[in-house]
C-alpha cells in the first residue's frame, strides 16, 4: 500500500495540470487584493468571499480532472495487470491512491490557506473562526468529492465520471432547495422519495459556511463536530463501496 501511495504522490506532483492550478490560484488570490483596492464599499467582504471561492473552485476542477484519471489511466495503459500481479490487495490499491491524493490536496490547500490568511492580515481583515472553519470544511468537501470520483471511475468511463461527479456536487449543494420545490407539489409519494434520495447525497450545504461569515450566525463546537463526523462517515462509506466494486471488477487484457 505504501508503494502505491508513493507512486501516486509522484504522479500527482509531476502532473502539469497541478502547477497550472497552483499558478492560477496564486494569481486569483493576488487579484483579490487588487480588486479590493478598486472596489468602492466593503472590500473586506469581497476579498474574503472571492479568496475562499477561488480556493474551492480551482481544487474542484483539479479533483475532477486528475482524480478521474487515477484508475482510468492504470486500466487504459494496462499497468493495472502489473500492479495486481504483485502481492497487493485491491483494497490497498484504492486506499493508497486515495490517501496520497488526499495528502497532496491537504498540503497545497494548507499553502494556499496560509497565503490567503496573509492577504487578510495585510489588508487588516479579522481572521475569524468561521473563516478557518470554512477552509477546513472546503477540504472535507474536496475529500468527499475525491471519494465520489474514485467510486464512479471504478465502473464508469473518464468523462461520464466527471459529469456525474459534477451533478452530485451541484445537487449536494442545493438539495434543500429542490426539496422545498417538491414539498410545494404536496405529493406525498414524491416528498417521501425525495427525502430517501437525499440520503444518497452528501450534505454540502451544511459544510458551506463561507456564506455565513458576514451574517450574525454564531459558530458552535457542536456544529463543527457533528458535520465533521458526518463528512467522515460519508467518506468512509463511499470508500467502502468503492473497494467492494473494485474487488469484483474484472479486467480484460
Amino acid at each position: 500500500m505504501l508503494n502505491i501511495a508513493l507512486n501516486t504522490f509522484r504522479e500527482i506532483i509531476r502532473n502539469k495540470f497541478l502547477y497550472m492550478i497552483l499558478f492560477f490560484a496564486f494569481v486569483f488570490i493576488v487579484f483579490s487584493i487588487l480588486l479590493g483596492t478598486l472596489t468602492l464599499g466593503d472590500d473586506k467582504k469581497l476579498i474574503v468571499d472571492f479568496g475562499l471561492a477561488m480556493i474551492e473552485i480551482f481544487w474542484i476542477i483539479w479533483v475532477l480532472f486528475v482524480g478521474s484519471q487515477l484508475l482510468f489511466r492504470e486500466v487504459e495503459w494496462k499497468t493495472i495487470f502489473l500492479i495486481l500481479s504483485k502481492p497487493i490487495k485491491r483494497k490497498d490499491f484504492i486506499l493508497g491512491k486515495f490517501a496520497w491524493f488526499s495528502l497532496t490536496i491537504f498540503l497545497i490547500i494548507l499553502f494556499q490557506a496560509l497565503l490567503f490568511l496573509a492577504v487578510l492580515f495585510f489588508k487588516d481583515i479579522e481572521i475569524t473562526k468561521l473563516i478557518l472553519v470554512s477552509i477546513f470544511f472546503t477540504y472535507l468537501k474536496l475529500e468527499i468529492l475525491l471519494a465520489l470520483v474514485l467510486f464512479f471511475s471504478s465502473f464508469m468511463s473518464n468523462m461520464i465520471t466527471i459529469l456525474v461527479s459534477v451533478l452530485f456536487y451541484l445537487v449536494a449543494h442545493s438539495f434543500s432547495l429542490l426539496l422545498d420545490l417538491v414539498i410545494r407539489t404536496k405529493n406525498t409519494i414524491l416528498i417521501t422519495s425525495s427525502k430517501i434520495l437525499q440520503l444518497l447525497f452528501p450534505n454540502f450545504e451544511a459544510l458551506n459556511t463561507k456564506d455565513l461569515i458576514w451574517s450574525f450566525w454564531e459558530l458552535t463546537l457542536k456544529y463543527v463536530s457533528f458535520n465533521t463526523f458526518y463528512a467522515l462517515i460519508y467518506l468512509a462509506l463511499i470508500l467502502f463501496f468503492t473497494v467492494i466494486i473494485f474487488n469484483r471488477k474484472k479486467f480484460e487484457n
